[in-house]
């Protein structure tokens, strides 16, 4: 019995359950469609709502669509309008130009018939002219006797000596015209260089002498029977010479270094006084190592004097060699350096580059420091040299051409031949025997007189130029030139000369009459 009252009492729970969930599931159910329904109401009205708006505005937008439809049509019909016009007047202006274009036609078809007239009239009158022509031709024959050929020939030698006369005139007005204006300017270049130039005058000889405490020195010098002074000048290859001279001794030779090295040897044995053979051999070579450190101290010098860098030591020492070289009595190593400076003033002048003029210039008698020893000018020995260890081509070519030696010169060779010349013919500069002198002088008017039609000749200006007159009747105008060009050519040829020499030729001719 208790079973079934319990078990009444579960079913009668679980039916309550039940009913209960129903029941919650039927409102809940109820409340919710309340709920869906209200929103769908909210949804229409919005719906409804968005559809009039959409509608108001796509009628505005129409609206406002045909306004500026009409708009654009209006500004359409105003530029067709506008166009038209133009097109018409432009219509106009062509019809306008066609006309006149056929009236200027007409009247260029009128010309062309009055031409053509002309052109009638005038191969009449040509016919006419020739006609005539012909017939003074064969009366000109009949005259002179001479065919139209002989007449042509005649009148063509005629012109031929004309035209010469007048190239010869024409060629002469240009020469003195062009001679005058490079006169002006290389006078400008080198008084501008020899202004901003200042240089000693040098004067060196072919001995040296070095002087003694006293007399009795000079016998310690000679020693024994002579052999102090033999052994001296067997080691060093120059004369020692002992005179009268009070107190001093004279080297004598034609080496300079070799010179040099004596001098230096025998103020050392002077000093030391110890003189004896072994001894002299011993200070001898000495002097030899301290000549050779000067010789590559003085090339050394010369390059940061100059300012010229990038030498090669062998370079170096061959100008350094140079301080021991003369020339007409001149330092060459010092007529370098002055080159050099020269050479870069007339560069900076001419708008040259300067590096390579100083270079070159340094660099130009280079061939002296062993033209003893290599058969050539000292020019193409210099050349040579600095061909080996220089690769600049315009050095190498001022170098061989600055004496005008090779057949063409560059502008490089006529710089460093002035530069040279300039510093050769300064006063002072060098100095020249009274026979040489008189030598190059006689040897300019014979080769003056040489040549065919000249009169007399005349050198002046210490050998600086040579006047020659000639015999009017065997040389004209031209033939002068061409004699000028001629003598210039042997002299330059034949000579040796500093600087340059100037070539006049004067040709008179007179014509002398009597009123009687």
């Amino acid at each position: 019995m208790p079973e079934n009252s319990v078990i009444v009492s579960v079913l009668f729970y679980f039916s309550s359950f039940v009913i209960g969930l129903v029941l919650g599931g039927a409102i809940v159910f109820f409340f919710r469609r309340m709920a869906v329904n209200r929103l769908l109401r909210v949804a229409q009205r919005k719906a409804t709502r968005i559809s009039l708006e959409a509608k108001d505005e796509a009628k505005s937008i129409i609206d406002q669509s045909r306004v500026e439809a009409e708009k654009i049509r209006a500004a359409a019909d105003t530029e067709y309008r506008e166009r038209r016009l133009e097109v018409q007047r432009q219509e106009n202006r062509l019809l306008s130009k066609t006309e006149n274009m056929e009236r200027k036609l007409e009247g260029v078809n009128q010309r062309e018939r009055q031409l053509q007239n002309k052109e009638k009239s005038l191969e009449t009158l040509r016919q006419q002219i020739e006609e005539a022509k012909a017939k003074q031709v064969k009366q000109l024959e009949f005259i002179t006797g001479m065919s139209t050929e002989e007449a042509k020939q005649v009148l063509l030698q005629r012109m031929e000596a004309e035209t010469k006369e007048e190239a010869a005139r024409r060629m002469r007005e240009w020469e003195t015209k062009l001679k005058e204006e490079a006169d002006v300017k290389a006078q400008e270049v080198l008084m501008q260089t020899i202004q901003r130039s200042a240089s000693d005058v040098v004067s060196e000889s072919t001995v040296t002498s070095v002087p003694l405490p006293s007399d009795e020195m000079k016998g310690r010098l000679i020693g024994r029977e002579g052999r102090n002074i033999r052994a001296l000048e067997q080691a060093t290859g120059v004369d020692l010479i002992v005179d009268d001279t009070p107190e001093a001794v004279t080297l004598s030779s034609f080496d300079p270094i070799r010179r040099e090295i004596a001098r230096v040897a025998l103020t050392k044995l002077i000093l030391d006084g110890r003189i004896h053979p072994a001894r002299i051999e011993e200070v001898v070579k000495k002097a030899e190592e301290e000549v050779e450190a000067e010789i590559q101290k003085a090339g050394e010098q010369a390059t940061i004097q100059v300012g010229v860098q990038g030498l090669r030591p062998e370079l170096i020492r061959l100008l350094g060699r140079l301080k021991y070289r003369t020339s007409y009595g001149q330092n060459v190593l010092a007529h370098s350096i002055e080159v050099a400076y020269m050479a870069s003033m007339i560069a900076a002048e001419l708008g040259a580059n300067q590096t390579l003029a100083k270079r070159a210039g340094l660099l130009h008698d280079i061939g002296k420091a062993i033209d003893r020893e290599v058969e050539g000018t000292h020019a193409a020995i210099g050349a040579d040299l600095v061909k080996q260890w220089d690769k600049s081509p315009e050095v190498v070519a001022g170098i061989a051409e600055h004496h005008l030696e090779t057949p063409n010169t560059s502008v490089w060779g006529f710089l460093i031949s002035a530069a040279d010349a300039i510093s050769s013919a300064r006063p002072g500069a060098r100095r020249e025997s009274l026979e040489s002198y008189i030598k190059r002088l006689k040897a300019l008017e014979d080769i003056a007189n040489s040549f065919k039609g000249v009169e007399k000749s005349f050198a002046i200006q210490a050998g600086r130029e040579i006047r020659i007159l000639v015999k009017p009747e065997e040389v004209d105008d031209l033939g002068a030139m061409r004699l000028a060009r001629d003598i210039v050519k042997k002299i330059e040829e034949g000579m040796e000369y500093p600087g340059q020499i100037k070539v006049t030729v004067l040709r008179e001719t007179r014509a002398v009459d009597y009123a009687k």
